[in-house]
């Protein structure tokens, strides 16, 4: 339930960045954007029928637009690179929504459901079954994943360089000025304004547009994998598509017809949240996975990958529980609610954040079962092939989706 929640979550942020995408580019009002967005991904993986590569091909392309875009504006902007190397090092929070926002962005960047697809990618790969073989092709998906975070890390740091030095350049016009202290997803292209001048608008909602097709496409492999894996249960990629699609259409309706833009934004900030609270329950199996000699075998995690990993993954549950505390702190002792409604917060808020901690520690200290050990293992990789052939029937034509997940970690 977590992973299909994880999931949806992802795919509000794309419903209603493609619903401002065709807005800009077409003038098609909001609420009907959003009800196309459930349609549109749906070229996307038609065009699997022509071959895995010509998708690929197409989620490269959407991905350049993307980066080439932001880039060009920071060559312009000129950054500058002392302050954004100290912003690398020594990150500084300031505001009151500063928190939220840093919570909302880990779960936007490191989205739980890509855990996922990466592992189940793995098993679409030809390798050589054997301990060599193995560890050669770990060191490959290793290589992979690092190349499509630094890409994605990249573009991040391009978004915001941008924003910030537009934002602070003294001769900023007073328009600009203001549009600064809201920035949101249908207002953004002023940006881009001295840079790419009157194309501005039109080239970030083609960004912002492949950002989020390129990402739904990976959103959609993820769920299939998720269902097919927890349940057994197998659905047409365009029919799981959709079924996401329509869950998350509605809050995306709603709010985007009754709050406007800016009530999409708070979705957004809502949606990524999710996925930040959502990433330990992915992350810990994951963790404890790989680290197992009992299901591991040879290639379970050196003890120095171990304890960096669960460092990496203990400071992700440390935010969280940071910002719940702190939340519900603030909630109790703001003197601008009635004390009945602070005191009924706390009640409510105290024991989800109660349960939030023991689910976690029911994860990480959860014994280990002894169902299947390292020389079962070793013995089952020699017909894994033939075990999977079946299942993996549908996904033959994912058999190098590899390169496609660095866009759902962009698409925010």
């Amino acid at each position: 339930m977590l992973a299909e929640i994880a999931v949806i979550a992802a795919d509000i942020p794309e419903v209603i960045g493609t619903a401002f995408a065709l807005n800009i580019l077409f003038r098609i009002p909001i609420w009907s954007g959003v009800l196309l967005a459930g349609l549109n991904t749906l070229v996307l993986l038609g065009l699997q029928r022509y071959g895995i590569r010509l998708l690929e091909g197409v989620i490269s392309i959407l991905l350049l637009v993307l980066g080439g875009c932001f880039f060009s504006v920071m060559v312009h902007a000129r950054p500058s690179v002392k302050e954004i190397a100290m912003g690398l090092v020594i990150p500084r929070l300031s505001g009151g929504s500063a928190t939220r926002d840093a919570v909302a962005l880990l779960g936007a960047l490191i989205m739980p459901h890509n855990l996922f697809l990466h592992s189940a990618l793995v098993i679409s790969r030809k390798i050589t079954r054997s301990p060599d073989g193995i560890r050669s092709a770990s060191r490959c998906f290793l290589l992979e994943s690092s190349l499509a975070l630094l890409f994605a890390f990249l573009i991040n740091v391009a978004v915001i360089a941008v924003s910030g030095s537009v934002c602070s350049y003294p001769n900023i016009s007073s328009e600009s000025k203001k549009q600064c202290k809201n920035i949101t997803l249908d207002s953004a292209a002023f940006l881009l304004k001295d840079a790419l001048g009157k194309w501005s608008s039109k080239l970030y909602a083609i960004s912002l547009l492949a950002s989020g097709q390129s990402s739904t496409v990976t959103g959609t492999y993820a769920g299939q994998y998720i269902m097919q894996g927890f349940l057994d249960l197998r659905m047409k990629l365009w029919l799981r598509n959709l079924l996401t699609r329509c869950i998350a259409i509605a809050p995306s309706l709603v709010v985007c017809s009754v709050g406007g833009s800016a009530g999409a934004g708070r979705l957004i900030i809502i949606a990524s949240m999710i996925l930040s609270f959502e990433l330990p329950f992915a992350l810990i199996p994951l963790l404890k996975f790989t680290g197992s000699a009992a299901k591991m075998g040879l290639h379970k995690n050196s003890i120095v990958v171990s304890l960096c990993t669960w460092l990496l993954g203990l400071c992700s549950i440390a935010i969280n529980i940071y910002f719940l505390s702190t939340s519900l702190l603030g909630w109790i002792t703001n003197k601008k609610m009635p004390k009945a409604a602070s005191i009924l917060s706390g009640l409510l808020i105290f024991p989800l954040i109660t349960l939030y901690i023991a689910l976690l520690a029911y994860l990480i200290l959860k014994p280990e079962t002894a169902s299947q050990g390292s020389s079962d293992f070793d013995a089952d990789s020699n017909h894994h092939d033939e075990a999977e052939s079946e299942p993996r029937a549908e996904f033959n034509h994912t058999q190098r989706t590899g390169e496609i997940e660095i866009d759902s970690i962009t698409c925010s």
